[in-house]
């Protein structure tokens, strides 16, 4: 299995601190502590530089814009600065927001980024969330159009001598871009696929890996029997090449002593950072999930981002014990176990742990980052998925 740790780059300092009578006010350049900033970046990249000390086969990092739940505005500078501290690490950056970009600006990024690197860039690609279209005055109904064509033209420019292109939102005549990739005929694309019914079906087209849901269960399994459908459609059948999840992680003594530590910064991540400037679904505008996003879920669309309901709750420590007794917390022993079999039922080749929600120290991120690399991460990597369970059952019907 190949390992990496992805890593939101959260704010610093704690944003609670600015509550008025319990509420979050809006944020602005009078709560903003550019020391703060100055360390979140030098701090993230320090354990980037260490992730790769420790063995680890990469570092995800992604784009949100207006909040302090991460500060990779622009997760290509930020991956441009750790290619030049490391030599071996992968970088995914998972993901560029392709609709709220010029993409044959993005494409020269992204190539400029996998000769910098060496040819270590893995280019995941997304819509983002509805926050954003509201911050860069994108219409929501022109997301998945945006995103589609984006994508169109930045592998064009990649891979043709030159490209004309004639779209809705895009075109271009007679263009080549110089430079190229290092990787050819272009870096691995990834893309997060948690919910819509369209992204998966998009992915299985232009057979791109996929991230399938944000956590175990029926949206999940639901997510990939589709991709596998889908994907036999196009005469090519589910590896588990093709499978990455998302796991929270975190290594202690024992399983109290990790819920005790880390449940504080998962109840800032949920109760906080997760909820500030987030756009309800009720105030979406119509058009960013088709009438049709959710048939291919038995739930529809339950347990994912588009539910406000299931996902954005309010959490509390026993909130956190209860879930801590089915997710990678404790011992190492316990967390190794439950990982691979987390990859094993989802037929994962690669995982992407998160082990630094909120607003954790550094001393306690590299404290992690160390214990994982030591004490889980050997047992990761010689383990080998062979199948995809929930795509063989399509495979086979």
């Amino acid at each position: 299995m190949r390992v990496f740790v992805f890593d939101w780059l959260a704010y610093k300092e704690n944003v609670d601190k600015f509550r008025i009578d319990g509420e979050m006010p809006r944020l602005g350049r009078r709560h903003f502590d550019p020391q703060a900033a100055i360390d979140t970046y030098s701090e993230h990249l320090e354990a980037w530089v260490e992730l790769e000390r420790q063995g680890f086969d990469g570092v995800a990092i992604n784009e949100h814009h207006g909040t302090p739940y991460g500060l990779g505005n622009s997760p290509n500078l930020i991956a441009s600065a750790v290619a030049q501290l490391t030599k071996r690490l992968k970088i995914l950056i998972y993901a560029n927001l392709l609709p709220l970009h010029e993409p044959l600006r993005l494409a020269e990024e992204l190539a400029m980024l996998d000769c910098l690197s060496k040819g270590r860039l893995i280019a995941g690609v997304a819509r983002g969330a509805p926050r954003e279209y509201k911050i860069f005055n994108v219409p929501m109904g022109e997301s998945r159009g945006r995103f589609e064509e984006a994508f169109e033209v930045i592998r064009r420019a990649w891979v043709e001598e030159s490209f004309s292109f004639e779209g809705q939102f895009y075109n271009y005549k007679d263009v080549s871009i110089w430079p190229r990739p290092a990787q050819q005929p272009h870096p691995p694309v990834w893309a997060p696929a948690t919910s819509s019914r369209e992204t998966i079906e998009w992915a299985a087209a232009n057979d791109v890996p996929i991230t399938p849901g944000v956590f175990a269960g029926p949206v999940r399994e639901d997510t990939i029997r589709h991709y596998a459908r889908c994907q036999a459609r196009h005469g090519r059948k589910v590896t588990p090449g093709h499978i990455n999840i998302m796991v929270d992680c975190y290594v202690a003594d024992s399983k109290a002593q990790a819920i005790d530590e880390y449940g504080p910064y998962l109840l800032y991540l949920f109760n906080t950072l997760l909820l500030y400037g987030h756009v309800h679904q009720h105030e979406v505008q119509k058009g960013y999930f088709s009438s049709t996003a959710f048939e291919h879920l038995r739930g529809g669309p339950k347990g994912t981002l588009a539910e406000d309901a299931t996902v954005f709750t309010q959490w509390t420590m026993d909130t956190v014990r209860a879930a801590a007794e089915n997710m990678p917390i404790g011992t190492a022993d316990e967390v190794a176990e439950r990982i691979i079999a987390e990859c094993d039922e989802a037929g994962a080749e690669s995982v992407l742990l998160v082990c630094n929600r909120g607003d954790m120290p550094q001393d306690m991120f590299l404290n992690q980052i160390r214990r994982i690399g030591s004490e889980v991460l050997p047992r990761l990597q010689a383990h080998k998925v062979t199948s995809v369970p929930f795509a063989q059952s399509v495979e086979a019907a």
